[in-house]
């Protein structure tokens, strides 16, 4: 008798808004690992990125690339980008056939596009994971980065929400949210909250005075006070969303991400090998709560507020 042990590749399908970080965290995420003694392919998929610091695997380029598009179609960068990753749909079997090509025991990171759109309510990129976890037999947990500098306000914060519920709504796989450039997020001045707020994203109400203090002075202020209130209600209902801090020149940090992704994807219950005893590991791993490892960010890169300054009395609002 003969025993085949099929290998599913792991993979973390890293995407954002513009900017948030995509490409330093591939980079970042792939030393690390490979610092540990894992083997990394990263894969770029933004058929727009023609300078990376890492080299890529695959290379999305060699298939098609935005600046060719444009000049074909005359389509704009948008339209273009949105060409370019509905072509990759209908060519999936050419991914799937250089993914086959690399070693069995790669550890995949995609590197995809900052057009939230296709991660928000376009079908091209969620039918490419879907038929690359079926044809390609790719474990996958998205992560979804969001800039910390929308913190800064609470109209900002609540956007990120949106974006974020939405994606997880739509790609419909295991699913990590990370706040990147945490240890700038106080750059442009001290956030209105403690870090564990922004991260467990529970209590949303106390964000209302801020949106309304947003909105002094406009016609259309008292108009939008329910409206802030029943999008509050409706990200704390789906009960979705959190947060993972991350400061990607942090070796704790990228680390604590990491386990995240790993217990999201499965590589923590059994990585690439089988009969490994990671599966052990998790038991007797990382008991952190979430709360406490906010904490420790919190006291490294953050002003502290103080609880006893600040009560309910002083957030309190009419929605009447």
């Amino acid at each position: 008798w003969f025993v085949f042990v099929v290998v599913m590749p792991f993979a973390q399908v890293v995407v954002g808004a513009p900017g948030a970080g995509k490409t330093v965290y591939c980079n970042g995420m792939s030393q690390m690992m490979e610092g540990m003694g894992r083997k990394v392919s990263v894969i770029n998929l933004d058929p727009a990125n023609d300078s990376t610091p890492y080299t890529a695997a695959i290379d999305i380029r060699s298939l098609v690339d935005l600046d060719s598009v444009m000049r074909d179609t005359e389509l704009g960068p948008n339209g273009g980008l949105i060409y370019c990753m509905e072509y990759l749909e209908k060519n999936i079997d050419w991914l799937v056939d250089e993914i086959d090509k690399l070693p069995h025991d790669q550890y995949l990171l995609f590197d995809c596009p900052g057009q939230v759109e296709l991660y928000t309510h376009h079908e091209s990129m969620r039918n490419v994971l879907t038929r690359l976890h079926q044809k390609g037999k790719v474990r996958i947990t998205t992560v979804f980065l969001v800039d910390s500098y929308y913190c800064s306000s609470a109209s900002n914060y609540i956007a990120a929400l949106l974006l974020a519920l939405s994606a997880m709504l739509r790609l419909d796989t295991p699913h990590i949210n990370v706040l990147s450039k945490i240890d700038l997020a106080e750059k442009n001045g001290k956030l209105d909250f403690n870090l564990d707020f922004y991260t467990e994203v529970q209590d949303l109400r106390y964000l209302l005075p801020f949106l309304e203090s947003e909105r002094q002075g406009s016609a259309s202020a008292a108009r939008f006070t329910k409206l802030n209130s029943a999008i509050c209600e409706l990200v704390e209902d789906f009960g979705l969303v959190s947060f993972h801090p991350l400061n990607i020149n942090d070796k704790d940090s990228v680390a604590t991400v990491m386990r995240a992704v790993d217990k999201s994807n499965g590589y923590v219950f059994g990585g690439l090998t089988p009969g490994n005893d990671k599966i052990m590991g998790l038991q007797a791993g990382d008991t952190d709560w979430q709360y406490s490892k906010a904490a420790a960010v919190q006291e490294k890169y953050f002003t502290t507020h103080d609880d006893d300054q600040d009560s309910d009395d002083d957030y309190k609002f009419d929605l009447d």
